[in-house]
């Protein structure tokens, strides 16, 4: 007799954010028994994620990776300066692939797809399952905080004229959350005319389509906007979209090339003594700004763990090569900053294993880009955080993160060009100082992580009940 195989179909928008977090989600249901089938769309700009997918697939024998055709945009396709804008019509152009993949894996005879989920960025693929009768569920890789605003989208559309860059710091009254200016919505979403922005209020328009949403984080960090989704509370006479806390997941894999090093000097330095600063695969800031940094780094006494990488490629450095190249300290740094701080600093040249570091017991503070990714690795190490946004949501996380969640510092001047050396040096200070009571707030955080993923918490209680109603479906 043959056997079937229950299989739950992902699929991911390009780019390796949101593909970490979906193969932490696979490997979650393969641990229950699924065999995982994760469906990949070639981005259309260069990326890395070919080592990360031969990696998983090695060590994943549950998890088969399926690569659409790639479709090349062309240029200028979309009128948007925003690559979101790309995501959004790129996953729209494999709608066609897509149901063909689909088609072609459920008419499988042994293979029964129990459900399809997919990334907030590929909506338009909602259609697509219900055609074929398939539980569809979005995957939202950031907070419930975002996952808020944009379900609360729809209604601040209708309510004004107005783009959010015109509105600029007046406030959102958004429920179950802080005030959040207008101006701090992710760039994308600034322009009501823009492509991207259409694209965002589309995903707002499909979310109460779906059988659910699975989020990345867990009850005890969001409650408050949580509590608002689930009460209906964003879009008026609408029904309330179920929501499925499942985190926190974090990258298990290795990725790139080392980090031995890195982690050696870390093992030499004093228990909480070392920031960590590192900004994420697309944080890149000029020549000034890392200036600034390191002269902020070297005044304010503390060791430090710093992942630098190269300014962004001018449009004309960007026609020659195809990746930003490795940095050159010694032309990018201040004159004699690396002997000056040999003693008690480390700089590491574009990459360092980031879930290892900031579990290490000899850090004690991160100044990050606030990518959802690195906030829930920061808890998970029980480390404090200084909130320098950078791109995408990161703007809205740092006031949940300093606002709501009290888990970070804000750093003051990101908005205005280039925030000094003096402030880097104050805010390292605080930070490592803490007389605000950060790290005991951090480490309690820390704790409720641990227990939500524990047999009987939050966030474990609620993947067995998808797993028995998939099972039982």
């Amino acid at each position: 007799m043959m056997k079937v195989e229950e299989t739950i179909v992902l699929y991911p928008s390009p780019g390796m954010g949101h593909l970490v977090s979906m193969v932490e989600l696979a490997k979650l249901f393969t641990r229950q028994g699924f065999k995982v089938i994760i469906l990949i769309v070639p981005p259309s700009y260069h990326t890395s994620t070919a080592p990360f997918i031969t990696t998983v697939s090695a060590s994943n024998p549950s998890i088969t990776f399926h690569h659409l055709p790639k479709i090349v945009l062309p240029p200028d396709s979309v009128p948007s300066p925003h690559h979101e804008a790309l995501q959004f019509e790129l996953i729209r152009l494999h709608i066609p692939n897509l149901t063909r993949a689909i088609h072609s894996i459920s008419s499988n005879p042994s293979t029964s797809v129990r459900a399809f989920i997919a990334d907030f960025f590929c909506s338009a693929s909602l259609d697509v399952a219900a055609h074929l009768n398939i539980p569809f569920y979005f995957f939202f890789t950031s907070g419930a905080a975002v996952l808020a605003t944009l379900r609360y989208l729809t209604t601040l559309h209708e309510s004004t004229t107005l783009s959010f860059r015109e509105l600029g710091q007046t406030p959102l009254d958004i429920p179950g959350l802080p005030p959040l200016p207008a101006i701090d919505m992710p760039l994308p979403m600034l322009d009501r005319d823009d492509p991207a922005y259409e694209g965002f209020l589309y995903f707002s328009h499909q979310l109460p389509k779906a059988k659910g949403i699975i989020l990345n984080s867990f009850e005890s960090l969001e409650p408050r906007a949580l509590k608002s989704i689930s009460d209906g509370l964003h879009v008026p006479n609408a029904p309330p979209v179920p929501v499925n806390c499942i985190g926190p997941l974090i990258m298990s894999e290795k990725r790139g090339g080392g980090g031995g090093d890195c982690l050696k000097w870390l093992d030499a330095q004093p228990e909480k003594s070392v920031v960590f600063l590192c900004f994420g695969s697309l944080g890149l800031f000029s020549a000034e700004q890392l200036r600034e940094i390191a002269l902020g780094l070297e005044r304010s006494g503390h060791r430090f763990l710093w992942v630098v990488r190269s300014p962004p490629l001018t449009e004309e450095q960007s026609k020659l090569v195809s990746a930003t190249p490795e940095p050159d300290l010694d032309s990018l740094l201040p004159p004699g900053f690396m002997d000056r701080t040999k003693d008690w600093g480390l700089v590491v040249k574009s990459w360092a294993p980031q879930a290892a570091v900031l579990s290490h017991r000899s850090v004690g503070g991160f100044v990050t880009h606030c990518g959802w990714n690195s906030v829930l690795e920061a808890i998970c190490g029980g480390v404090a955080m200084v909130a320098w946004p950078l791109y995408a949501e990161q703007r809205m996380n740092r006031v949940f993160l300093v606002e709501e969640m009290k888990l970070a510092i804000p750093i003051d001047g990101f908005d205005r060009g280039i925030v000094g050396a003096m402030e880097v040096e104050r805010r390292v200070r605080q930070l490592m100082s803490d007389d605000g009571g950060l790290r005991e707030r951090v480490l309690r955080a820390k704790h409720e992580a641990i227990a939500a993923l524990s047999e009987g918490g939050s966030s474990n209680s609620v993947l067995v009940g998808l797993v028995n109603a998939w099972k039982n479906n």
